[in-house]
């Protein structure tokens, strides 16, 4: 097999074609690679991959510039972007592509560093050597139109859902055409919650409103806030997906004085039944938390590639990120 990647011009990407695909994933699409545009700085990259003469897929991901130096990531680290990677035609060989990507980073890009995450390429015995393994896991719970979503929940689950419920939080969708201060409000209950580890959120404000203006139009967005009997507003959160593909949250975040309410049980009760009403046909959790168990996701397990040009490159991104870690740690 001889893969080659021809980079295609954003305009003439087929993306109505590209997104009706059940591997399709929201990070995937044109309106979130503007939104990598505004907050990050990069240039997205679309490219058909080929064998030989034979279109077998495609790649989406974008490169940036920091020190003079090319990255191509599909996503890189701090993005705020699970998963992107390939769409792949059936009997595709995933270990061919992979090679092909590194050189289609390495010669064509000419970028030193470049990193994936794809859903759908979850068997590491397909991963060609060259290549370093992360592992982000989580939990993923998988959708039916007809599916009883809280029999499927762990009794723990069913009863906080119930308990919200009783303790009478009701969740409403905000538009993402007049979001009002939803940015705000959502960007305050998450400063909360890395408040209490003595930490800052890893973005800022105006990434929470870029990714509204951008993805809000397409209808993949989906904002809930969660309000007490009296109307207080106790917690907040971000969903967006894809109807015959995967929702996601983003993630969210509540009062803690309310938190004994139960309001982000009532969230993410209601977020997983307006993306099944949707058509979606999974829900990814997020990374961590063993507490995400108990709505009823299995454990999964996303391997993130990565692979430098030069090795010295990995040596010293492996130091700074296991500095980065001991220094949370620490504070």
């Amino acid at each position: 097999m001889t893969i080659s990647f021809e980079r295609v011009a954003l305009p003439v990407v087929p993306w109505a074609d590209l997104d009706q695909r059940a591997t399709r994933t929201v990070f995937q699409t044109r309106a979130w690679l503007d939104f990598l545009v505004e907050t990050q700085g990069a240039e997205p990259v679309a490219a058909r991959i080929v064998d030989g003469t034979t279109p077998v897929g495609w790649f989406t991901g974008a490169t940036i510039r920091r020190a003079g130096l090319t990255f191509l990531g599909s996503p890189l680290r701090g993005w705020t972007t699970p998963a992107m990677g390939f769409d792949l035609e059936p009997g595709a060989d995933p270990t061919a592509v992979l090679e092909g990507l590194a050189r289609f980073a390495f010669r064509d890009l000419r970028a030193i560093h470049l990193e994936v995450a794809d859903r759908e390429l979850l068997d590491e015995q397909v991963v060609p050597q060259g290549y370093v393994i992360g592992r982000l896991p989580g939990y993923q719970l998988d959708l039916a139109p007809d599916d009883d979503l809280l029999a499927t929940m762990k009794r723990n689950g069913r009863r906080d859902v119930r308990r919200a419920l009783r303790n009478g939080i009701v969740v409403d969708p905000v538009d993402p055409a007049d979001p009002g201060t939803f940015a705000a409000d959502y960007y305050a209950h998450v400063s909360e919650a890395f408040a209490k580890r003595d930490l800052t959120p890893t973005y800022p404000q105006a990434r929470v409103e870029a990714l509204i203006r951008h993805l809000g139009p397409t209808g993949r967005l989906l904002l809930l806030e969660a309000r007490t009997a009296d109307g207080e507003l106790a917690a907040t959160g971000i969903f967006p997906g894809m109807a015959g593909g995967t929702a996601e949250y983003w993630m969210g975040g509540s009062e803690r004085r309310l938190q004994h309410l139960l309001p982000n049980e009532a969230l993410m009760w209601s977020a997983l039944r307006t993306w099944r009403d949707r058509g979606a046909v999974r829900f990814n959790f997020g990374g961590g938390g063993s507490y995400k168990a108990k709505y009823g996701g299995e454990p999964h397990v996303l391997p993130w590639l990565r692979r430098s040009r030069f090795g010295v490159l990995e040596h010293a991104r492996s130091t700074a990120y296991r500095l980065y870690r001991r220094r949370l740690q620490i504070r």
